[in-house]
């Protein structure tokens, strides 16, 4: 039975109560009969018109119920695109508004969710190439030598030297996967220590020396005499350093300027590596701390690594309460950084 049925129903069984009890009253005299018609009509015609009225008031109840009925078969079907008006009464507006505040949040969990299971497609996918590649080059390799067609002392160490590169790029890959997935979970103990990252940067520029003449690169240090310590987990940040500064060097034109610097703001210290590469598109720059995401979409090896290293950045400032972003122009070079607490003695 519906709603407004109920109510009319509620209704007329009220005038019936009524006019019994009117009845019972004239049966044992204690009406007259002429006091009987005045109050049977009366009750009747006030009942009717109570009854109109509540035909007429219920009416927009009905309406209201209908369209978050309605709303309710629509969001079942997976449309979640539409919202149910606010109007009626009080209680109806708010159940409305209850209403449309559900359907948003199930929007943005269905959302959120096709968003993860096609980024768990493209992850398998990358996975997958990233792993079969180095693979089949080994085993291609390896089957020339087992068919001991490599009569070529020097051809033969060439292939012994590829199947050895290839067997250390698949290492590599299998540690940057499970060191995003242990740094993903928090399986690592966090214990920060006071730590002055202007070292870890000169440690870092050091280690990349032979890249940085290699390309013949100039590098300019901008950093303040005095730099407050940063509560981190040095090896970690090191990391960091060393994925944005490897980045750095890789897509730098030869002869090219990379740019170090760090500054106190607030309550953080900022780290900055700029280049002077191509650039970043505008509109992948928000997907470019993704896993295996990268800008060039070939899967060569000469084009870098397996797109991990940002994405391992990413969680490790992450985890230390800081921030990573990137500014870049199309054409005029890009300028990673990232933020770290400073020590408080307090």
């Amino acid at each position: 039975m519906k709603l407004r049925t109920y109510l009319l129903l509620s209704s007329l069984a009220g005038i019936g109560v009524l006019l019994i009890c009117l009845f019972v009253s004239y049966s044992r005299m204690l009406l007259s009969i002429e006091q009987f018609y005045w109050l049977s009509g009366i009750t009747t015609g006030v009942g009717l018109l109570s009854f109109l009225l509540q035909y007429l008031l219920t009416k927009p109840l009905e309406k209201s119920i209908a369209r978050i009925s309605q709303q309710t078969i629509r969001i079942a079907a997976g449309d979640f695109h539409t919202e149910v008006p606010l109007i009626g009464p009080q209680e109806f507006k708010l159940l409305a508004q209850q209403f449309n505040g559900m359907s948003h949040k199930l929007k943005e969990s269905f959302d959120s969710l096709h968003h993860s299971e096609s980024a768990r497609r493209e992850l398998i996918a990358n996975v997958s190439h990233d792993l079969r590649t180095p693979l089949a080059s080994i085993q291609a390799f390896v089957e020339a030598l087992e068919d001991d067609v490599i009569k070529d002392k020097d051809t033969f160490q060439r292939y012994l030297n590829t199947i050895r590169l290839e067997t250390k790029r698949l290492g590599g890959l299998i540690h940057d996967l499970f060191e995003l997935s242990s740094l993903e979970a928090k399986g690592e103990t966090f214990e920060p220590q006071p730590y002055h990252v202007d070292e870890l940067l000169i440690g870092t520029l050091e280690s990349f020396s032979f890249h940085l003449a290699e390309k013949k690169l100039d590098v300019e240090i901008d950093l303040p005499d005095k730099l407050p310590a940063a509560m981190i987990m040095p090896a970690q940040i090191k990391r960091v350093l060393s994925n944005l500064l490897q980045n750095a060097i890789q897509y730098s034109p030869e002869n090219g300027k990379i740019g170090l610097s760090a500054a106190e703001t607030g309550r953080y210290l900022r780290i900055s590596i700029r280049d002077e590469g191509q650039g970043i598109e505008a509109s992948e720059t928000s997907r470019i701390f993704e896993r295996f995401y990268r800008i060039d979409k070939s899967r060569s090896k000469n084009n870098g690594g397996a797109g991990l290293g940002l994405a391992i950045a990413q969680s490790i400032v992450q985890l230390h309460g800081g921030e990573i972003g990137v500014y870049s122009t199309k054409g005029t070079g890009s300028c990673f950084w990232f933020t770290l607490p400073i020590y408080t003695s307090s």
